[in-house]
């Protein structure tokens, strides 16, 4: 199954008060791995940086200011999202400024039965723990180092694979087990057969043998149980 994981980054907090998209990133995942498509632009939000997003993402108003702005890429944007679902940690916040950009434009709201929300998921699995991505890239042993800062293409990376966890792994171990299956069936096959130390003693007396070949003979030259007393 085809999926997106989706993260954004934004001016602040609330698209309602004038807050902007400056930030799309998206990782094309297919069974849960990732396939290598991406999709990944910088945002012009016609706007200031206030101070405490700089801090949190590092994309100042000078580095936008000559990005396009987001009725350039909508189209390509929807056609690299399709209608496939959409995997967004804390997915209200994404899809509010997703869902804002696309009212500014006339288009067609995003829908939230398309959407998951790996923030949900991680709150039913690990109840009363703290679910930031941080948190869950350290739980399940993802590293991080690359994230000095936030950007909307690592952290979809990154949310992959906490995504993978979070409904079970990626079953790495099963390439193990198929070897070790090998390796015992080899060994079971190698093994010399165990020898009785006196043969079993017949369950047939002579006159039962006499009267089944006698129905044997009537049988005729076909008969397959000739075949397998010749060795054949």
């Amino acid at each position: 199954m085809r999926e997106i994981v989706l993260d954004t980054e934004t001016t602040g907090l609330n698209p309602l008060t004038g807050d902007r998209l400056v930030e799309i990133g998206c990782v094309e995942i297919f069974n849960r791995i990732p396939t290598g498509q991406t999709f990944h632009v910088y945002l012009n939000p016609e706007r200031d940086m206030p101070l405490e997003a700089f801090n949190v993402h590092g994309l100042s108003a000078e580095f936008l200011s000559d990005k396009p702005l987001f009725a350039a890429v909508v189209d390509d944007f929807l056609a690299f999202i399709a209608g496939d679902p959409l995997v967004i940690h804390n997915a209200a916040f994404d899809i509010g400024f997703i869902n804002a950009e696309l009212a500014r434009l006339a288009r067609p709201a995003l829908t939230f039965d398309r959407v998951v929300d790996t923030l949900s998921l991680a709150r039913r699995r690990h109840p009363g723990a703290s679910n930031r991505l941080d948190d869950l890239m350290n739980r399940y042993g993802i590293d991080g180092s690359r994230r000095t800062k936030h950007g909307a293409l690592l952290d979809s990376e990154l949310l992959a694979d906490v995504y993978a966890e979070l409904c079970g792994g990626r079953q790495t171990a099963l390439g193990l087990t198929v070897v070790e299956t090998t390796v015992v069936l080899a060994e079971r096959q190698s093994a010399a057969p165990l020898q009785r130390p006196r043969p079993l003693a017949p369950r047939l007396d002579a006159a039962q043998v006499a009267t089944h070949e006698a129905f044997v003979a009537t049988l005729g030259d076909s008969a397959i149980w000739k075949d397998y007393a010749a060795g054949e």
